[in-house]
């Protein structure tokens, strides 16, 4: 949890908010005392129970929202090694037991 008076809170009010959307509580304190809480926002009443366990997750700081959007490209990944190796190795550990 992260605390933050309200002046700061209004400099810097976006990144607080991307703060709370990413699951962290922000305390809002007005000399020295808690006044408010930013956290993610609950799920509607009509979503779905595995969004609404998500929304859980995420408002607990469990988990995190997904950066980049359904659509996003994802960058495509290199193998380390073949297919050949994996399995030549499967084969040595076999053949020590």
């Amino acid at each position: 949890m992260e605390q933050v008076g309200i002046k700061a809170l209004k400099n810097r009010l976006s990144s607080y908010v991307r703060a709370a959307a990413s699951g962290h509580t922000v305390l809002v304190t007005d000399r020295g005392r808690v006044v408010a809480e930013l956290i993610a926002p609950r799920v509607q009443e009509g979503g779905s129970d595995d969004d609404r366990r998500l929304g859980e997750l995420i408002r607990l700081g469990l988990m995190r929202p997904a950066k980049a959007g359904p659509k996003a490209r994802l960058p495509v990944r290199q193998p380390t090694t073949t297919l050949e190796e994996v399995l030549r190795r499967l084969d040595e550990g076999r053949s020590e037991r």
